[in-house]
Parts: C-alpha cells; structure tokens; sequence
C-alpha cells in the first residue's frame, strides 16, 4: 500500500516536491497545506491534487496522511516538523533543517525519539555529476583526500535582479545563502571526506538595502556571499566559496584532489554539465555522470525544474527502506542540524572567532 502524502508549502513544494512524489512508486500524494489561497488554488490545479487546506496545525494530525513534506520558510520548519512528529507521522523537511543549530538540535532530539522515518531533502546529493562523483569517491577512487574546493555563483541578488520572497534576506528567518545554496555543499562535503571539525569564514552582506517596488526599503542582514575554509575529519582541507551578487552569474565547481585521483567538475548556467573530468594512473579522460533513471519509468515534466524533481524523486526511492526499519543513505535530521552547526560557526568565524570547532 502507498504511503499518503500531505506537502505544507505550495511554493517550491508545488515546483519540486509534489511532482517528484508523483514520480516513485510507493507513494501517493493526496494532500496540500498552504498559507494563501491564490499559490494554493494554483498548485491544486498543477499537480491535479483537489483537497487542499490552510491550516497546517490540523493538517498534520490527519489520519489519512502517512507522510508530511514541509517546504516552508526556514524559520517554520521547527513547529511543523515537531508537529507532525507528535501526531505519529513520517516527516521530510526541507533544508536547511532550522535558522539555527540550537532549533535543529530540538528537531534532533524528537526525530531520534520517535519511531518515524525522518529525513532532510538534501536533493542534490543525487544530481547526475554529485551522484556519479559520490559513487566514485564511496568506491575508493579518489583515494586518500588531500584536498577539494566548491564554488557557486548566481545573480539572484545582483541589483539588477527583482527581489525574492521577503523571508530569504533575513537572518532571523533562515534566509541567506549560506542556507540557500552553500548547505547543500556542506552536506555534500561531509557524505564524500567526513565531518567538518573545524570552519573559518568570512561571511557577508556585500547589499544592506533593497529598494521595494512600492518605493519603500528592504533592510537586509542575511549573507549573499561567504568564503568558508574546512577542516575535515579524513584529514582532508575544503574550500567553500558562494556568491549570490554576480552579473548574470550561474556557475558551479567541484574539484578534489587524492592519493589516487583528481575529480573536477565544471557546470556554466543551470541546466546543463559542461565538463567533469577525472585523472587517475591511466591518464586524464572525460568521465560520465549518473544515467540512474527513477525506476517508475514516468517522464519527468518538462520544465526547467525538471532536473530538481528527477534528484528529489531519487531520494524518495531511496527513503523508501527507512519506512520498514531498514537504513538508507538519505540524509538525516542529525546531518540537518550539523550542516546548521557549520553554517552558525561560520558566521561566529566571520565576526571575530577565528578558527571554531564545530560540536559532535
């Protein structure tokens, strides 16, 4: 029998998640929860999904729902999640897990508590290259790490660039970049060399200020651009670089250097691979990313999101053991919340402190 799936959120909830639950067998997605009627009545009409709510509190303690998805703002993830729990639910939230280390740890001690599967959609743990590059590194090819760096850019909050939702320029609510596209990365480091032990960052808001169309000003504290140095606990040294205020700017790097091998992978622009390339003793040759279909053999849509819902869907199916007790390598609410700690420790880095360990 499927499991029920209720989304509390229609923004990217509606965008990624719904038609990725709509992709994999297993599941049934029957519910949405959002907060305003007109993004709600669009996304019923999208995923063709008619019973719809506003109020979240009781959404979650349905009893024909066996699933809660939360895609909401940062800073409403802790509540619902805790929630959903209480009402004997599974729960997939969205990264980042919490605006803070001290809400995740929260969020940690009830999802270890509990006897539900729990996890954080750290997604592009399974894009084409992340994958492929994941299976190489688990199979020993790179070796022992000595070194890797990532880097992204984008234009999001050029001046040019009309403003996004409210919530993301504020740091009390979980917006920034650190959040918004460097925890994946964070996550994405710790899977392949091990635990971050240590950070120092330099961690800014380059734009104060954001005018509104109405003509009023938007005070802004959360970060657009971060440089952040990692020690690792396989001994390997990272460096993480994010900027969100380029001029038409959209790229995204990875290169790791090991006993046995380089891996890099370059990407221009948001929707296709440019390079990923790896060097070992039989010399230096193009490398091909994950070809791994989602196993209902459904089309994904055709739309730019496309390739967001074919990594969220892969992650489902591989949650799927985790309802019968078995493990999975999906990622958890302890690997949310230590993504959180690195991100927090970051920023304590940049106002003064240094070189700060992150807690275990």
């Amino acid at each position: 029998m499927a499991l029920r799936v209720g989304i509390v959120g229609v923004g990217w909830g509606a965008l990624v998640h719904g038609p990725a639950f709509q992709l994999v067998d297993g599941y049934e997605l029957v519910a949405l929860c959002g907060r305003r009627p007109g993004p709600l009545a669009a996304a019923s009409e999208r995923l063709g999904i008619t019973d719809v709510s506003s109020d979240w509190e009781t959404f979650v303690r349905r009893d024909d729902l066996d699933v809660i998805s939360i895609v909401l703002p940062v800073g409403l993830h802790r509540p619902v999640f805790l929630a959903a729990l209480e009402a004997g639910k599974h729960v997939l939230c969205e990264k980042p897990l919490a605006p803070t280390g001290a809400d995740a740890r929260e969020m940690v001690a009830a999802a270890e508590a509990s006897d539900r599967a729990t996890a954080v959609c750290f997604q592009y743990r399974w894009s084409p290259e992340h994958l492929a590059v994941w299976e190489l590194v688990a199979a020993g090819g790179l070796g022992r790490p000595f070194y890797a760096q990532m880097s992204q850019t984008a234009g999001y909050w050029h001046p040019g660039h009309a403003l996004q939702s409210e919530w993301m320029y504020r740091l009390d609510e979980g917006g920034g970049y650190l959040n918004g596209m460097a925890s994946h990365d964070i996550d994405f480091l710790q899977t392949l060399f091990g635990p971050v032990v240590e950070v120092c960052a330099d961690v800014r808001c380059t734009i104060p200020e954001r005018p509104r169309p109405d003509g009023t000003t938007l005070e802004v504290d959360a970060d657009d651009t971060s440089a952040l140095l990692l020690r690792m606990g396989s001994g390997a040294l990272v460096v993480l670089t994010t900027c969100v205020v380029g001029y038409q700017a959209a790229s995204q790097t990875f290169l790791a250097l090991g006993e046995d091998a380089t891996i890099e992978v370059v990407r221009v622009g948001t929707d296709e691979l440019s390079r990923m390339v790896v060097a070992g003793k039989d010399g230096t040759a193009a490398a091909p990313v994950s070809e791994r279909p989602v196993r209902s053999g459904r089309p994904l849509p055709a739309r730019r999101s496309a390739r967001a819902i074919h990594a969220q869907a892969l992650l489902l199916e591989d949650w799927l053991p985790a309802f019968e007790g078995r493990p999975t390598r999906v990622p958890t609410v302890r690997d949310g919340w230590l993504v959180q700690e690195i991100i927090d420790a970051a920023r304590r880095s940049s106002e003064g402190g240094g070189w700060v360990r992150i807690p275990t």
